[in-house]
């Protein structure tokens, strides 16, 4: 039986900015071989980490290596070895899809006898073959975002990180970077991937991270999540504010989470429910499944920051 090794270690990492902690002793590990969604709000402490882990920012506490290789002493070492694609786009727009990819490949020292195949496979898996010649500055925003991920793969690396991949894109946009996310997991490529999208993480990924305030609060596969923190029915109950705040103090005083959605209030784990507290709720209400938008609610807060 084959052993997998760790792709990420995070111990005891502290990250502040002035008066701000954006990283809050986290702690992380991540095996080889897994697609790990790292699950939170904006300000959550999710993009910090990433630039910890590609060295664009250094820990003022703990300890973090990437695959076998402490950081940030040997932050270039590691660097040769992961692919990353940055929320923020940075493609060279006077140059073509194909001519990103060879920078890149030259960058990233593939060497000379392997750097155009090693570009014609990057661009058949973002699907971009036919539009190799095209400036950057042409392209779609959901191909430029495809040429982004394909730009960090043109290496073959070993690990990939991927903050909000598809972040401001469209639906349709969305379920083709979902499609080339999913590649990289069936053949076996560690990820690590940041995101604020639900769906996303619960679609794509082997475990989700939830972090709250610098830290992780939670960690598990999507559906140990739901079962543990939001259970099997949620019950979503109308009414008036007074009302609606008459069922949340009797839920919580029951031992019940409970989360607003616009105006409803939602009782997780309502399959626990007895029959007085039924008969004391006494309002009509909606059943559905239990989420990973309620866990992700319940465990990182209702209130923007």
């Amino acid at each position: 039986m084959t052993t997998l090794g760790t792709a990420i270690r995070i111990a005891g990492a502290v990250k502040r900015y002035g008066g701000v902690t954006a990283v809050d002793h986290l702690d992380l590990d991540v095996p080889e071989g897994v697609c790990l969604g790292l699950l939170g709000p904006n300000g959550a402490g999710k993009s910090t980490t990433m630039r910890l882990l590609t060295a664009q920012s250094v820990a003022d506490e703990g300890e973090i290596s990437v695959l076998g290789l402490s950081l940030p002493k040997r932050s270039k070492q590691a660097r040769a070895l992961m692919g990353v694609v940055p929320q923020m786009d940075n493609l060279d727009e006077e140059l073509t899809a194909r001519q990103n990819l060879e920078v890149f490949a030259h960058i990233y020292r593939v060497p000379r006898h392997a750097r155009r195949g090693a570009v014609a496979r990057a661009l058949a898996l973002a699907q971009l073959e036919d539009r190799a010649d095209t400036r950057a500055d042409r392209l779609s925003g959901g191909m430029r975002r495809r040429l982004l991920i394909a730009r960090g793969l043109v290496h073959s690396p070993r690990l990939v990180l991927l903050d909000e991949p598809t972040v401001g894109l469209d639906p349709q946009v969305r379920q083709e970077l979902w499609a080339l996310v999913a590649r990289l997991r069936d053949e076996g490529v560690t990820t690590l991937m940041s995101t604020h999208y639900i769906e996303e993480a619960e679609r794509l990924a082997d475990e989700c991270a939830l972090m709250s305030r610098g830290r992780v609060v939670a960690r598990g596969g999507p559906e140990e999540l739901i079962k543990e923190y939001a259970g099997a029915e949620v019950h979503e109950h109308r009414g008036s504010a007074e009302r609606l705040a008459e069922i949340e103090a009797l839920a919580r005083g029951e031992g019940f989470p409970t989360r607003r959605t616009g105006p409803t209030v939602s009782i997780l784990k309502a399959e626990q429910l007895t029959e007085p507290v039924r008969a004391r709720l006494d309002t009509p209400s909606v059943r559905r499944p239990a989420n990973l938008e309620d866990v992700f609610v319940v465990l990182t807060g209702e209130a923007v920051e």
